[in-house]
């Protein structure tokens, strides 16, 4: 084990080693060894922060701030050092011609408007449109637009730069120094660029992806404009057939088929699992158990809550003569009258 004056410490790269550590006892478990790790990296992180703290510091709102020395080690590169990007067209051509690129002002004077306006961009200076005459040349074809000639010659331009601008990149991948942000947005090449460039896709390949990207609609790419040269797909599939939206003879009927039809296959395979009919016969016979309880519970307490009704007498019908007893006089009254 070594101690602090033994142990090498870069401030430059905030790095500490000990070259002469060793275990004294081997570790006889993961446990330990990590235990073991732990501990010989909090000695290295101490001798770091006391090395930190013995320098010069300045004071600042946030706290003291200290300036680290230049590190003394060398460390290898993880990736290979980057390609130089070959030449363009435009850059062989100023260096044939010995064209030096000198540096422009973003902000010019712009003699239309009178203000000072940015060389490039939104409301650059001499923009098209701020023009509102423009002077007509011999040369001038008589009933042209002297406008729409200016749109169409800027907008030549811009695809000659976007052409040229393709044409570099692919002569960049050849070599294999395609820039960092391209290869990451555009490729799947790695930012040193190590790895080949794709192989190109087949005749094939292309027809059968645009096969497939033709067809992806409702119609099967029936409605679609053709591109010119372009063949019909050789492979086509069923697509599924829908009702008409609108409602006509027959729809209801043809819906109700189609509803049959899936709950019956539906009935069919999971029978012995949607329907137990031992199952559903208990829960009908508990039901109705219950719902018999229910009832006979209702009657006792009515029958508790209600009063005790009075029986009512039986009235003699017509031309019938009064039950033996039943007579409604009383006895042991011989002194009432009748009439």
């Amino acid at each position: 084990m070594g101690t602090e004056n033994e142990l090498q410490v870069d401030l430059g790269h905030l790095l500490a080693f000990d070259p002469y550590h060793s275990f004294s006892p081997l570790p006889s478990s993961r446990d330990e060894l990590v235990n073991e790790c732990l501990r010989k990296g909090t000695e290295l992180v101490q001798a770091i922060a006391d090395r930190l703290f013995h320098l010069p510091s300045t004071e600042d709102i946030n706290g003291p701030i200290v300036k680290l020395p230049p590190p003394t080690t060398k460390l290898p590169r993880e990736k290979h050092l980057p390609k130089p990007k070959p030449p363009t067209k435009w850059e062989q051509f100023a260096k044939a011609k010995g064209i030096k690129k000198r540096k422009k002002d973003k902000i010019v004077w712009d003699e239309q408007t009178g203000a000072w306006k940015r060389r490039h961009g939104y409301d650059r200076v001499n923009d098209d449109e701020d023009v509102p005459i423009i002077e007509a040349k011999i040369t001038d074809v008589p009933g042209e637009d002297p406008f729409a000639k200016r749109r169409e010659e800027k907008k030549k331009r811009v695809e000659k730069q976007e052409k040229n601008r393709l044409s570099n990149l692919k002569q960049a991948a050849k070599v294999g120094a395609l820039p960092s942000h391209v290869q990451l947005a555009a490729t799947a090449l790695p930012i040193t660029g190590t790895q080949a460039v794709p192989e190109k896709v087949t005749k094939d390949e292309l027809g059968n992806v645009a096969g497939l990207a033709s067809t992806a609609t409702a119609s099967g790419g029936k409605f679609d404009k053709k591109l010119p040269g372009e063949k019909p797909a050789k492979k086509r599939g069923k697509h599924r057939k829908f009702l008409p939206v609108v409602e006509g003879s027959g729809i209801g009927g043809q819906e109700k088929e189609q509803t049959e039809n899936v709950l019956r296959k539906i009935m069919s395979k999971n029978s012995h699992e949607m329907l137990n009919i031992d199952k559903a016969v208990s829960v009908y016979n508990v039901k109705k158990e219950k719902k018999r309880r229910n009832q006979q519970g209702q009657s006792s307490t009515s029958s508790k809550l209600k009063p005790d009704a009075k029986p009512m007498k039986r009235k003699n019908k017509p031309n019938e003569k009064p039950a033996k007893g039943g007579g409604s006089f009383k006895k042991g009254n011989s002194n009432r009258k009748y009439s």
